[in-house]
């Protein structure tokens, strides 16, 4: 391998140039391609002048030869993707979700293992450090867990499109709950059982088999539960957008989002995904007279990393993860757990009936 690592970035939507954005301000890394169906027609010259750029995949993989991959195209190439790079002798950095069906993830990771090949999965909320904060309290409030989260994306114009893209492959708990059920799984660290998922189709412009808003509910092996929802499009409600609250025996901890509050601050915007700006601690402790032992804790966050930041921490998790031949088979199979719960609630909303998992 050469001095640099050198990556093709494949996929060139908001993600995909998020990514490239990160590969291009780290010393590290050297960009030996860009990959898209219309990656001629883009006007990247700005900051990617002279850089190859790709149409066709496998094109890209054979002629610039990459030590790593990093793909950010829609979810139904993901599996078949990551394999032909693992063929190729690239490790690969996935956009979430690793695949489209557990099967198919259970295969890309069995490669990986089986070829040595590094393989890591854009969780980036594992890599904001508010987040592994919010974890933490999680940890320390006893068990079982509570666990209640959303995000619903108001969403028009370019979004909205995108938005209805990518339910041509899976719906919105899928997509983003992936990222929230990891966190769900590493609050508890317990095995998920059961999933129950109720949705609904609120606009004529997707596929009359999708539904653009779902919410779900989780069991775990020991006692804790899990609520997320989720929806997309010009109809969704700003009000509550942003919900972050885990609650056990001992007290609570939620994050606190101002963005809820600033009317030029909207659910689609990538950077108030990520931002928490407080975290509240709250303890069930209570005096002999039934009162409350103690005052709620407000957590400032300050100087909370952006979405591109976020992505740079990303990438030096997969260069640390490659130099340093770090073992990723709990970070790949915490990957699996995800989806295989956001799937059995996509499979709940088609059928009515809670799914058992294996």
């Amino acid at each position: 391998m050469s001095e640099k690592l050198r990556i093709l970035v494949v996929g060139l939507g908001t993600m995909g140039l998020s990514h490239a954005r990160a590969y291009m301000a780290m010393e590290e890394f050297e960009i030996v391609g860009l990959c898209s169906r219309k990656a001629n027609s883009l006007d990247l010259d700005a900051l990617y002048d002279g850089i190859a750029r790709y149409e066709n995949y496998e094109q890209a993989l054979a002629a610039s030869r990459p030590d790593a991959v990093c793909i950010c195209t829609w979810p139904d190439s993901h599996a078949d993707y990551t394999k032909k790079a693992f063929a190729a002798g690239a490790d690969v950095f996935l956009e979430k979700p690793i695949a489209e069906t557990v099967c198919e993830a259970r295969d890309v990771v069995a490669m990986a293992q089986e070829q040595g090949r590094k393989l890591v999965i854009g969780y980036i909320l594992r890599h904001h450090p508010s987040w592994s904060r919010f974890v933490k309290e999680a940890q320390k409030l006893g068990k079982p867990l509570v666990m209640r989260m959303n995000l619903n994306q108001q969403s028009a114009g370019q979004t909205w499109q995108v938005h209805k893209n990518l339910m041509a492959s899976l719906s919105p708990i899928v997509d983003c709950g992936v990222h929230y059920l990891d966190m769900m799984c590493l609050m508890t660290r317990a095995r998920p059982l059961k999933v129950h998922a109720i949705g609904a189709r609120l606009s004529d412009e997707i596929h009359e088999n999708q539904y653009n808003y779902g919410q779900l509910q989780v069991s775990f092996d020991d006692g804790s539960i899990g609520w997320y929802e989720a929806g997309w499009g010009p109809m969704m409600s700003e009000t509550a957008f942003f919900i972050k609250d885990v609650i056990g025996p001992k007290g609570c901890v939620s994050i606190v989002a101002s963005e809820q509050a600033n009317p030029d601050r909207a659910s689609d915007d990538i950077d108030s995904h990520t931002k928490t700006n407080a975290l509240r601690l709250h303890s069930s402790e209570l005096t002999n007279e039934g009162s409350f032992a103690k005052s709620d804790v407000v957590v400032t966050m300050e100087d909370e990393p952006g979405h591109d930041d976020l992505c740079q921490r990303e990438q030096q998790f997969f260069l640390n993860a490659i130099r340093r031949d770090e073992d990723l088979s709990a970070h790949m199979q915490d990957a699996i757990n995800s989806l295989a719960i956001v799937l059995a609630a996509d499979q709940s909303v088609k059928s009515g009936e809670s799914v058992y998992l294996d």
